[in-house]
């Protein structure tokens, strides 16, 4: 018997309650967030600074420092989503993409993945967010940033582990 339903279809996400068989062999019903998975970019303006943005996001009842990010849209793969990101929300073109790769977001709930990219050899273009988005850029220094995920200041997952990446890669931490 397949006890599977949807319970909301939305935007971007659904909601669905799931009858599972667990390895140990019980089986219970789960509600599972499916979403389409997305991309993050940390923006390099040089060897040492990044570009944050500040983004109002309701769901933590303000404003938070993040990278530019978002949604895959139907067909998009990852490296063209965090292409088109961050020249939505940041205003820049990256020359250079460099694959810091994926993370799950919440594997307790949902199957969001989030690919995560360091964007070099920017270049500006128009800044074009959304309607739903209102975005203030904040540069600061890469070591800043770090010190303010160590801090607690950067409290967003996926910038946090996406800055960690990027600094890693670079041989700064």
């Amino acid at each position: 018997m397949n006890d599977d339903h949807e319970l909301q279809r939305g935007w971007p996400v659904n909601v669905s309650s799931e009858r599972v068989e667990l390895p140990n062999g019980k089986t219970l019903l789960l509600d599972v967030v499916r979403h389409p998975g997305a991309s993050a970019v940390v923006p390099f303006l040089s060897e040492d600074e990044v570009l944050l943005i500040r983004q109002f996001r309701h769901a933590c009842g303000g404003s938070i420092l993040e990278v530019p990010a978002g949604k895959l849209d139907p067909g998009e793969t990852p490296e063209v989503c965090a292409v088109r990101e961050l020249e939505e929300e940041a205003g820049q073109r990256a020359g250079r993409l460099e694959a810091l790769g994926p993370i799950w977001t919440s594997p307790g709930f949902t199957d969001e993945r989030i690919w995560l990219f360091a964007g070099h050899d920017l270049e500006a273009v128009e800044h074009r967010p959304q309607d739903d988005e209102v975005i203030e850029l904040v540069p600061m220094p890469l070591r800043d940033a770090i010190d303010m995920v160590w801090s607690g200041a950067i409290h967003d997952a996926k910038s946090a582990l996406a800055l960690l990446q990027a600094a890693h890669q670079l041989g700064r931490l």
